[in-house]
C-alpha cells in the first residue's frame, strides 16, 4: 500500500516485484553473489539513478552501472548489500531508501549471480560520487529511458548483442541495459520501439 503523498506508480510497482530476501541463499555455485540497488525518486515523473565507473578501474572502466556490489561478510541480505554499495558510491545513507522489493536474480556469469533491489527514496538529498568507484553520477528520467527514440539494441563487436540507450554523448548498455529494460518493463513504463536499429558499441563503452 503506498504511504500518504506518495505518487500511485511505487504501490503499483511494489505488485509487480517479488518480496525482499530477509536473508542471502546459500550461493552454491554463485560464488560472487552481488546485488544492486534500482533506486527510483518519489515524484509523479520518476528518474533512475545510475553511475559511470571510474576510468581507471580494473574492470568495466567507464561504463554506466546501477549502484551496487559484490556481497561483503557483514551482509546478512541482498538489501543489505545494495544499501551499503550505494552509500559508498553515491553517499546516500540507507536511512533514506525505502526499500519496495526485488526483481529476479540475474546470472551476470555462471558463478555470478546478481539481485536487483528495488527502493524510492526523496530525489532531495545531495548526492556525491565517491572518486574511486564512481566518476559520475546520473540521473535520467524513467520518461527519457521509456522513450523510443533513445532505445537500440547494442551490438559488440567480438559477439553478443542486447537493449542499450544512447542519450547525448553517454551509452547504456551490457548487463545493466538488461536490468533496465527488464524493469521498464516490468514497471509497464515500456513503450514500443524498434529492436531492429542496431548500433556497435562505441569503444569508449566497452572496456573488459
Amino acid at each position: 500500500m503506498s504511504q500518504a503523498g506518495e505518487p500511485t506508480w511505487v504501490a503499483q510497482l511494489a505488485q509487480r516485484l517479488e518480496p525482499l530476501s530477509t536473508v542471502w541463499e546459500p550461493s552454491g555455485a554463485h560464488g560472487q553473489a552481488a546485488a544492486v540497488l534500482a533506486l527510483l525518486s518519489l515524484q509523479d515523473a520518476p528518474d533512475l539513478v545510475l553511475t559511470m565507473r571510474a576510468a581507471d578501474l580494473a574492470h568495466h572502466a567507464g561504463q554506466i552501472s546501477l549502484p551496487g556490489g559484490r556481497r561483503e561478510p557483514g551482509d546478512q541480505s541482498p538489501s543489505d548489500t545494495a544499501l551499503r554499495e550505494t552509500h559508498e558510491e553515491i553517499g546516500l545513507p540507507p536511512s533514506r531508501v525505502h526499500l519496495i522489493g526485488q526483481m529476479r536474480p540475474r546470472e551476470l556469469t555462471s558463478a555470478n549471480r546478481v539481485i536487483p533491489v528495488v527502493g524510492v527514496w526523496s530525489g532531495q538529498e545531495a548526492l556525491a560520487a565517491d572518486g574511486h568507484e564512481v566518476e559520475l553520477i546520473i540521473r535520467w528520467p524513467i520518461s527519457l529511458l521509456a522513450a523510443p527514440d533513445h532505445r537500440l539494441m547494442a551490438r559488440h563487436p567480438i559477439g553478443g548483442h542486447g537493449p542499450a540507450w544512447q542519450i547525448d554523448d553517454l551509452f547504456l548498455w551490457g548487463f545493466t541495459g538488461y536490468l533496465v529494460d527488464a524493469l521498464i518493463h516490468q514497471a509497464g513504463w515500456e513503450q514500443d520501439w524498434d529492436k531492429d536499429r542496431t548500433v556497435e558499441v562505441p569503444a569508449r563503452f566497452r572496456k573488459p
